[in-house]
């Protein structure tokens, strides 16, 4: 088995990328077309993998797992040889349009070209491919060694055994996917995340609640149910019956809810700024990177909780 996988992309999502792949025992080429980030992302990386450790999410030692990881500014270098390329570069059509093209022609023929796109669709920059049934999304959570959520979002032509293969990898990686039977706009993640954002703005925009109110509402209340089961098992387990028993309760209450919820409203200046006003009291814009750090160490003495706790139920 060809154990290379080829990173396109050393920002954010992939170091990430590049983390969960050399975590899993894959050889990782870390390409990014300017030279000069490439040094940045090894020195960021080994500063996350030396956090796992200390966490006791890596058992291997953070040099060992660094050696496994190829920075490189040339891209048919990067993905020659490689099972599956993971674009990871910024989110415009047109950008990803070009560098696909180079990818359909520079990768392996049985290599998998899965983009990290978060909400463009690969029907939008692989329809001119010959190779575009080898192509779709699959889109990570930030950050992906901590998070291990990933949604898999073919394109209509992409083939369904190149959705199984990605599949397959992204559970042997160590990842949780997730896979649409169809492109729909902001897939999966985002429709849920958005659809909570878009009722947190309106009931701060017509003044209901604060800003920090709606997040201890989340923090203290729906995630601490939702950080090990979803919202259809946290329904099923609410009612004496069970979900019908939940639907019949508290089915008319949502519907007449939702008759309020149902027309969107753009984020516009007036809220943002009330909004940004709010958090900038609890939060400083110069401790934002310092708090970001503090979330990484949550999610990771999180992951090791939930790590240990799976080992204690299943002994």
């Amino acid at each position: 088995m060809v154990d290379k996988i080829a990173v396109v992309g050393a920002g954010l999502v992939g170091r990430g990328w590049a983390i969960v792949c050399a975590r899993a025992n894959r050889r990782v080429a870390l390409y990014d077309s300017n030279p000069e980030a490439l040094p940045l992302a090894m020195q960021v990386i080994e500063g996350n993998l030396r956090d796992l450790f200390n966490f006791g999410l890596i058992a291997v030692e953070p040099a060992r797992l660094l050696e496994r990881i190829e920075p490189s500014s040339d891209l048919a270098e990067a993905v020659g040889g490689a099972s599956h390329v993971q674009e990871c570069v910024v989110e415009q059509v047109d950008v990803k349009r070009e560098l696909f093209s180079k990818l359909d022609r520079m990768a392996e023929p049985e290599a998998a070209i899965a983009s990290s796109s978060s909400g463009l669709p690969a029907s939008s920059f692989t329809e001119h491919l010959p190779g575009r049934a080898r192509c779709l999304v699959a889109h990570p959570v930030n950050p992906p060694y901590l998070i291990p959520l990933v949604e898999l979002i073919p394109a209509p032509w992409t083939d369904e055994e190149v959705v199984l293969r990605t599949q397959a990898l992204m559970t042997a990686l160590g990842q949780e996917p997730i896979r649409t039977t169809r492109e729909v706009p902001g897939f999966v993640l985002n429709r849920l995340q958005g659809a909570l954002l878009n009722e947190a703005f309106k009931l701060v925009q017509d003044g209901v609640v604060t800003v920090e109110d709606v997040d201890k509402t989340i923090r203290e209340g729906l995630g601490l149910r939702w950080s090990f089961m979803g919202p259809f098992e946290t329904i099923d387990l609410n009612a004496p019956g069970g979900i019908v028993d939940y639907i019949t309760r508290y089915g008319p209450m949502y519907y007449e809810m939702a008759q309020s919820q149902a027309e969107p409203r753009a984020w516009d200046g007036n809220v943002a700024d009330r909004i940004e006003r709010q958090r900038r009291v609890l939060l400083s814009e110069d401790r934002l990177q310092a708090r970001q750090d503090w979330r990484d160490r949550r999610l990771m003495a999180l992951a090791a909780h939930k790590t240990q706790a799976g080992k204690t139920i299943t002994e």
